[in-house]
């Protein structure tokens, strides 16, 4: 199994590496168009702000190389933001393959911090990414922006607002909390996108 992480200038992307050895995968980390073409699966993870990054992804043609993936792929907290139609975040028009729009968190109360750190629970999961999960599993969340429920929303979380916890459309899966940091919930997410069908 060839899995290919997306080197961009993101940080984090060295989690998602531990992570996936963890379970017996060893990732290649790399920007060559040709690697991430034949990979069996692609990981685009990663923590940064969205203008600066799809800026940087655009010079480099990684936006049009991802959009045009046709093995399953994973996008990862800023990476289900990028695959969004666009972005509050620096106002910037995103990659698309998701129908949604990314809003910032708007605190309502005393009590609601923004960023949304720490574990919180699943709710509304469908799909093969959640197979063998428990009722409600909890999962790590580092974000101060978020995506509402749409029709592609395949897992829910509810922090200030109800928001798209993970997306699926077609080929492309992606979560907005961090599987690498969610302890053995995490681990079968992982395993579960390594051996989609």
């Amino acid at each position: 199994m060839n899995v290919a992480i997306i080197k961009y200038n993101a940080g984090n992307i060295y989690s998602v590496d531990y992570g996936l050895k963890r379970i017996g995968i060893t990732p290649v980390i790399t920007d060559d168009p040709q690697v991430i073409r034949s990979a069996d699966r692609v990981i685009f993870p990663g923590q940064g702000e969205a203008s600066t990054t799809m800026k940087y992804l655009h010079e480099r043609g990684l936006d049009a190389l991802i959009c045009g993936l046709r093995q399953p792929v994973l996008g990862i907290c800023i990476g289900i933001q990028l695959m969004c139609r666009h972005s509050d975040e620096g106002d910037v028009d995103c990659l698309g393959i998701f129908d949604a729009g990314v809003k910032r968190f708007a605190p309502q109360r005393h009590e609601d911090k923004v960023p949304h750190i720490g574990w919180n629970s699943l709710s509304n999961m469908r799909g093969a990414l959640f197979e063998g999960l428990p009722a409600n599993p909890y999962v790590y969340f580092v974000h101060s922006y978020y995506i509402p429920v749409t029709a592609e929303t395949s897992a829910v979380n509810d922090y200030i607002t109800p928001f798209s916890a993970a997306m699926q459309k077609d080929n492309f899966y992606a979560t907005q909390f961090h599987p690498e940091k969610s302890g053995a919930i995490g681990e079968i997410i992982l395993g579960n996108f390594i051996n989609l069908r």
